[in-house]
């Protein structure tokens, strides 16, 4: 209210200090701002390095390819159709052992003619080839309660970082779900569907935190052969970060990817040899990575911590050297004091008959000598303006500003 700000207390500095106060803050504040914008550059370069890491990984330009090494060890090695041969029998057999009637049907290979070429011993596959693709169990009301109440993961359970189960729901699963949408150690899960772009299809890999665990519709699940797990979620990490799995998906305002399109996602596969070299390798870099972007979040809030304290010293009194010779606040309150007192004082009442108090023009002299003509730009004026000397006990903040001594 107005009662209680005109009551408000506030220090008081002499008027030379203020200035002082004001030019310190200023040349303080101002290298503080561009530490802050370089350490933002710099956690964007990250970002666009881990991409660029990804998307080495999965052309085959992070490590030497099998195929290099096996020229210069004079030896032979297995290409990576041999190994979808192997993936693709699994999955036959594996089909054939379920039970399932009716005829098996082939998964269709990737059209090839527009893509780019691969390097020797790589080839192309879909994801249907190599795993497989379920869609989670919608949620509905009827759901909510029965006898089968069942912990289950959603999209908002997947982030960058791995799964994050601090808020785990539950909904009914009948005996006959259960078998369809259980959770195993290593089902892959992708983030089906977003209102970001940039999340569309965000990997992360299921370890079995959560004892007979299911999953929604907001969620794929994607299954493969041990030996290939560790390449397809890092093919799917390099899909999203990179924004393939966005430009593949559908839908106005939510972005779906969806079953169908995940199956028919296409996707580089090398030797597994090759594979077993790039995946350590990515886990290596990102892990630096990682540290890397620990250290900017830890700087950004130690100076966000300094602003608050430069703020604090300067109100304090501490921030500048004090003169003994300076005016008192005192002298300068009773000035503003007897200013007051001059003015016409209003009759108390608020609105229009409340009269406005009046100030007096700053006097202006005339130049003296010939006019002078302006600076043609800014930095002509400030290259003709001498820069305030400000005193700033530099002793008062050893240690607190290492980012700015060098």
């Amino acid at each position: 209210t107005g009662e209680s700000l005109r009551a408000y207390e506030v220090r008081l500095a002499p008027t030379d200090e203020q200035h002082r106060i004001v030019a310190a803050l200023e040349a303080y504040l101002s290298r503080l701002d561009a530490a802050v914008e370089t350490l933002k550059r710099v956690q964007a370069n990250l970002k666009r390095y881990r991409a660029s890491v990804l998307k080495a990984a999965v052309e085959g330009h992070l490590v030497p390819t099998e195929a290099e090494l096996a020229r210069a060890e004079a030896r032979d090695y297995e290409p990576a159709s041999v190994l979808l041969d192997r993936i693709l029998e699994e999955r036959r057999r594996r089909w054939e052992e379920s039970g399932r009637k009716g005829k098996y049907a082939e998964p269709a290979a990737p059209d090839t003619s527009g893509l780019p070429e691969l390097p020797e011993g790589w080839c192309w596959a879909t994801v249907e080839q190599v795993g497989e693709v379920q869609l989670g169990r919608q949620r509905s009301p009827k759901d909510h309660t029965g006898p089968h109440m069942k912990p289950y993961v959603r999209a908002a359970n997947i982030t960058w970082k791995g799964i994050n189960l601090c808020d785990v729901n539950e909904m009914n699963f009948s005996p006959e779900e259960q078998g369809r949408f259980r959770l195993y150690p290593g089902d892959i899960l992708l983030n089906e569907a977003s209102g970001s772009r940039s999340e569309v299809g965000k990997p992360a890999v299921w370890e079995g935190q959560v004892a007979d665990c299911y999953f929604q519709n907001t969620v794929l699940r994607l299954r493969t052969i041990p030996e290939f797990r560790g390449w397809l979620l890092l093919h799917s990490l390099a899909d999203a970060v990179t924004g393939r799995f966005a430009d593949e998906s559908r839908g106005v305002g939510i972005h779906h990817l969806g079953a169908e399109g995940l199956a028919r996602h296409i996707v580089a596969m090398p030797p597994l040899a090759e594979q077993n070299r790039i995946v350590p390798e990515v886990e290596r870099l990102t892990s630096l990575l990682e540290a890397e972007e620990q250290m900017l979040r830890t700087q950004l809030l130690r100076c966000t911590r300094l602003r608050q304290s430069l703020l604090k010293w300067a109100f304090e009194g501490k921030l500048v050297d004090q003169d003994p010779a300076d005016e008192p606040a005192a002298a300068l309150l009773a000035r503003i004091k007897a200013e007051r007192e001059k003015q016409p004082q209003g009759n108390g009442k608020r609105g229009r008959g409340r009269p406005r108090p009046t100030y007096a023009p700053p006097t202006e002299e005339p130049l003296a000598g010939p006019a002078k003509r302006l600076p043609a730009t800014p930095a002509a004026a400030a290259a003709q303006t001498p820069p305030p000397t400000v005193r700033i006990p530099r002793a008062r903040l050893a240690g607190q500003l290492p980012l700015f001594d060098k």
